[in-house]
């Protein structure tokens, strides 16, 4: 599983190093055509080219950051049995009986649509360090919700699974 984390790290390097050429060569070479143009004030190409150099700047100090925690993250210091960071989690809903499956990431990498929530989300943090076959009860905004770990996979590629009696 830690090599699902190295393919992690190459992408976000691979998207900076797009995203630094972009920011440093071709956004200054649009904005250079925009602004001969003329009047800056009624020139929506420089306009769109300062609002993607905003944005690009942005993105390279989130995907700095997002890096720089991945490369403190030490995979042996991660629990072998439990839930944490790179864990993927299957639950049931003690009133629903509904199943939700998660995976644990940093709150970069939040996607709720793919299943992926932070740990230190209200979920996260409730059930950092549970086990398959556990019970936990987790207050979110929508209110109290109970659920059963019936499966854990951890970034180790562990398994562990407990069917509900």
């Amino acid at each position: 599983m830690s090599s699902d984390l190295e393919s992690q790290k190459q992408k976000l390097r691979e998207e900076l190093g797009v995203l630094k050429y972009e920011f440093k060569i071709d956004l200054p070479k649009r904005i250079a055509e925009a602004r001969a143009y003329g009047d800056l004030r009624e020139n929506a190409e420089y306009d769109a080219a300062r609002e993607r150099q905003a944005f690009v700047k942005a993105r390279i100090a989130q995907i700095t950051e997002q890096l720089s925690q991945l490369n403190s993250l030490n995979v042996s210091d991660l629990s072998e049995t439990s839930i944490a960071y790179g864990s993927r989690v299957v639950l049931v809903d003690l009133d629903s009986d509904d199943r939700l499956e998660f995976v644990f990431v940093s709150s970069n990498e939040v996607n709720p649509s793919e299943g992926k929530i932070s740990v230190s989300s209200p979920i996260g943090m409730a059930l950092q360090n549970k086990t398959v076959g556990e019970k936990v009860e987790v207050s979110i905004p929508a209110g109290k919700r109970r659920y059963y770990i019936e499966k854990l996979v951890t970034i180790h590629g562990n398994v562990f699974e407990k069917k509900q009696k």
